[in-house]
């Protein structure tokens, strides 16, 4: 491994990725990706010293070697998609340790001029149709971790919707990450090019199964002139797991894109979300939350940036944490020069239900234009005492009362998730981790 840099950790050692096995097979416009991106990894990874990953050290990512992807057994995954049972029916695709298993999904019949295909069967029989969707912005191919899944990603779904096109159900992939002895990693790549006037509900279930993994999703999201993308995304991974994602969105004219995170597991995950807003009226709302305990550690990073007028953005992130447990939020809301009328307002707030627990915020607002409406806010702080006087003096128990408080604390994070089966999905995970965690003190 190369050696520590002032400013990057050390790099991390694949002893795949050449493979015959594991490689895709590669169209020549990917050549330039792949070696840019190699290029990038040879840096290391960022460490502490970077303003960006100042809350986030990933030592302990570097110090692991991951093997290669081995093969999951199917009452594993049987096991897992239960936890990712929607309520509902949805275009299902299954991913095992970042590969997709047809055996497991199911593509319900697609109207014409809709299209989700596996990543991998697309590299292979029809890399063109992925020409100028892949590292389409400088957020993709300047970042350091998305840099791995650029040079390693062999398999993940491309969606494309011609315009005027609703689906009639959403769209749910679920990724099941599961390792035996070693650690293994896997680097999904997301594709969603949205036409003119469409409209897509997409739904993303991280769910761990079994082992130490690092998981490595990066998502690139174009979302064109008055359409409509919903993006609800749950991460349920293992407590020795590793998640960190990327996601990036274009919005053009009169579009909205709407997302929910959701993160209850991991020992490391951060989620990062970079969002142009690039025509007239386009909107974003981005909603988050995170309920974590023991010694996780929970990193939501957020970029909106407000590149033409009449843009709107709304952003509310909400976090609990138990025991010694560590979140962190990082937002920042850019208004270029010339985006008047612009109105962005952002809010986080985190519970502390001990005294372990730590919670950092960084909002922040860049403005360079005039004639906008701008609001930050964050605060940090314990169950209020007399809302758990109130509540226990009518009956509740202490657990009961805690559950309840928390419960409304963190609720509003799921409320935009439209389809109300999604929401319930969402809402029993978090009833799950309540029964653990909101019994007392830790």
């Amino acid at each position: 491994m190369a050696a520590t840099t002032k400013k990057h950790a050390r790099r991390i050692a694949f002893p795949y990725g050449e493979t015959a096995a594991h490689a895709p097979v590669l169209a020549n416009w990917l050549v330039g990706l792949r070696t840019e991106a190699r290029a990038l990894i040879a840096d290391g990874l960022p460490s502490p010293r970077v303003e960006a990953w100042k809350y986030t050290n990933l030592q302990p990512l570097a110090e692991r070697r991951f093997a290669v992807v081995g093969d999951v057994s199917p009452d594993h995954v049987r096991h897992a998609m239960a936890k990712a049972e929607l309520g509902r029916s949805a275009h299902r695709l299954v991913f095992v340790n970042g590969r997709l298993e047809a055996a497991f999904s199911d593509l319900a019949a697609l109207p014409k001029g809709a299209t989700v295909r596996g990543l991998g069967d697309v590299l292979t029989a029809d890399p063109a149709a992925l020409a100028g969707l892949i590292g389409r912005s400088e957020a993709v191919r300047g970042h350091a971790l998305a840099a791995y899944n650029t040079a390693f990603f062999s398999d993940g779904v491309l969606i494309t919707l011609d315009a005027g096109i609703a689906l009639d159900r959403p769209v749910h992939l679920v990724f099941i990450g599961a390792a035996g002895a070693s650690p293994v990693a896997f680097h999904p790549r997301l594709i969603v090019d949205a036409g003119a006037g469409s409209q897509l509900a997409l739904i993303e279930s991280h769910i761990g199964e079994a082992g130490a993994y690092w998981a490595n999703p990066v998502t690139e999201i174009a979302v064109g002139h008055d359409a409509m993308v919903r993006h609800a995304k749950l991460q349920d991974e293992t407590m020795d797991a590793h998640h960190l994602a990327l996601v990036d969105v274009s919005v053009g004219r009169g579009g909205r894109y709407e997302s929910t995170v959701l993160t209850l597991g991991a020992a490391l995950s951060r989620h990062e979300i970079v969002v142009r807003l690039e025509g007239e009226h386009a909107e974003a709302r981005l909603d988050g939350g995170y309920l974590i305990g023991g010694k996780q550690h929970c990193d939501n990073t957020t970029r909106i940036e407000h590149l033409m007028p009449h843009g709107s953005c709304r952003e509310v992130y909400k976090g609990v944490l138990d025991n010694e447990s560590r979140g962190t939020f990082q937002g920042t809301i850019i208004v270029h020069k010339g985006a008047v009328k612009t109105d962005a307002h952002q809010l986080c707030r985190a519970l502390m239900l001990s005294k372990g627990a730590e919670a950092d915020a960084k909002p922040e607002l860049e403005i360079y234009a005039d004639d906008v409406k701008c609001s930050h806010g964050a605060s940090a702080g314990a169950l209020d005492p007399l809302q758990m006087f109130y509540l226990r003096a009518r009956g509740l128990d202490e657990a009961a009362a805690r559950a309840l408080l928390v419960e409304g604390f963190i609720g509003e994070t799921i409320e935009g998730i439209a389809d109300e089966a999604v929401r319930g999905y969402f809402a029993a995970r978090i009833a799950a981790w309540l029964a653990l965690h909101a019994a007392g003190p830790a």
